[in-house]
């Protein structure tokens, strides 16, 4: 099970708005024609750019341990080859997003794996369910993975058992996995891919992890190179069912030799653990059922501990954009520090353009509201390739109609059509129903300067 602390859920941008959503003419967005969902190309996949000996000791902390801390007292997998079915009722977009991970699976990951024919059960069942029917039984979480059932009736029985307990597995036969229904197609398929990696293999997430959807900071929404490294060796003939972790850490270093050559000339560095003190107080700010001050404070103390970790640990970026988030709303000028130093951060490494990306939306989205059309043109640009290939359509529509506007306010209509255009596109596959995405772009629309007069 994963926390989904929604990083593009919560933007808050209308926070930094000069006029009111009400002075922005709703007939600019609700008379724009929506063109057709817009899908991403294959996969641009780059290698993991840490040591074999650092992702050792990530494969260990992931197979071994539970997002809870529990102990996994050996490893489990599938004995292949592995077969998915889908369950009737499942979003029409669904297909398209498995098959295509499925097809990643076996040429990065070398797992052999397939669908079942229409009707067959399989060793990995993909169930989709209304989202507060899977919240009323599990809060917290967006979607979920449960062992030793195959399917929503089954793990309603069981689910207070020792039966959907994964630390009991002695080798892995039938998952089911429960994903939202009624979310927008980006939503399910991030869902999709967080759920059948953990099907497949690791069940933890480590916050250490800059380059990896095992990571409950959420930034990657598709498997990374890193991700599929681990799953291949996961499946590597050089291990199997029932091995210990001791058992397991004396194969990996030859293991990883021969799949990840380049990570035995990297310098290895060793990152300070993740204390829970931090996870707490993380949990606590971006996690739902808190109030606003009490998710604030809780941001400012992620950012107290993590200063521990070093000025240029990723942990320390991902408390202060958090702080940045939560201060929109009631502190833009602290808002604004905080983004401004995640970002410092973030950019000093290619492995984290992703995450340098999502702060640069805000910081974009800052500059339009004060005036500054060139400025946010220019971040939006500078961040646009990396948001493209990790084909996160909601931050990519997002970014883009940020970039209309500013071209709007620099008398540059026509290209500002175009590029709103194609944003609608991209907002249909990240946003959903055609409500959410004329909503978000009313909500950029109301922080240009010049919205009112458009």
């Amino acid at each position: 099970m994963k926390l989904r602390f929604a990083v593009m859920a919560c933007l808050a941008l209308g926070a930094c708005a000069g006029n009111p959503l009400t002075e922005v003419p709703e007939r600019r967005v609700n008379h724009v024609a929506l063109p057709p969902m817009k899908y991403f190309a294959a996969s641009q996949v780059t290698p993991p750019a840490r040591s074999n000996q650092a992702i050792a000791r990530d494969f260990l902390n992931l197979t071994f341990r539970m997002e809870s801390g529990r102990e996994v007292p050996i490893l489990t997998r599938f004995e292949e080859p592995v077969t998915v079915a889908v369950a009737p009722g499942a979003p029409p977009g669904l297909d398209h997003d498995l098959d295509a991970l499925l097809a990643r699976f076996r040429r990065e990951a070398r797992i052999d794996i397939r669908r079942t024919a229409p009707g067959q059960p399989g060793n990995i069942m993909i169930e989709t369910l209304p989202r507060a029917e899977l919240q009323r039984l599990v809060p917290q979480a967006a979607c979920f993975v449960v062992p030793r059932v195959s399917g929503w009736a089954e793990y309603r029985r069981l689910r207070r058992t020792r039966a959907v307990d994964w630390a009991t597995l002695k080798k892995r036969e039938t998952v089911a996995v429960f994903l939202p229904s009624d979310v927008s197609p980006q939503e399910v398929r991030d869902c999709l891919h967080e759920e059948l990696a953990q099907a497949l293999g690791p069940l933890n997430d480590l916050y250490s992890l800059p380059d990896s959807i095992f990571n409950d900071d959420n930034f990657h929404t598709v498997l990374t190179g890193f991700d599929m490294l681990i799953l291949r060796a996961y499946y590597a003939p050089e291990l199997q069912n029932g091995m210990t972790e001791e058992q397991v850490a004396a194969r990996l270093p030859a293991l990883l030799a021969r799949l990840n050559p380049h990570g035995e000339h990297v310098r290895d560095v060793r990152l300070a653990p993740t204390p829970r003190t931090w996870i707490d107080a993380i949990e606590t700010a971006l996690g739902p059922g808190t109030s606003g001050s009490r998710r604030l404070a809780a941001a400012k103390q992620a950012v107290i501990i993590a200063r521990g970790f070093g000025p240029d640990d990723t942990r320390l970026a991902f408390s202060l954009f958090a702080l940045g988030r939560l201060s929109l709303a009631t502190d833009a000028e602290t808002a604004l520090t905080a983004f401004l130093q995640a970002g410092h951060i973030y950019g000093a490494s290619p492995v984290t353009a992703v995450q340098e990306a999502h702060v640069g939306m805000h910081l974009a989205a800052f500059s339009l509201s004060a005036g500054q059309p060139e400025a946010a043109l220019s971040i939006v640009n500078a961040h646009l390739p990396p948001v493209v290939a990790s084909q996160n359509a909601a931050l990519l529509a997002t970014m883009l109609m940020i970039k209309a506007e500013a071209l709007d306010l620099l008398g540059r209509a026509s290209e500002a059509q175009a590029v709103r255009l194609d944003s609608l596109g991209w907002a249909r596959y990240g946003f959903g129903t055609n409500k959410e995405v004329r909503a978000r772009l009313l909500e950029i629309a109301a922080l240009s300067p010049g919205g009112h007069q458009s």
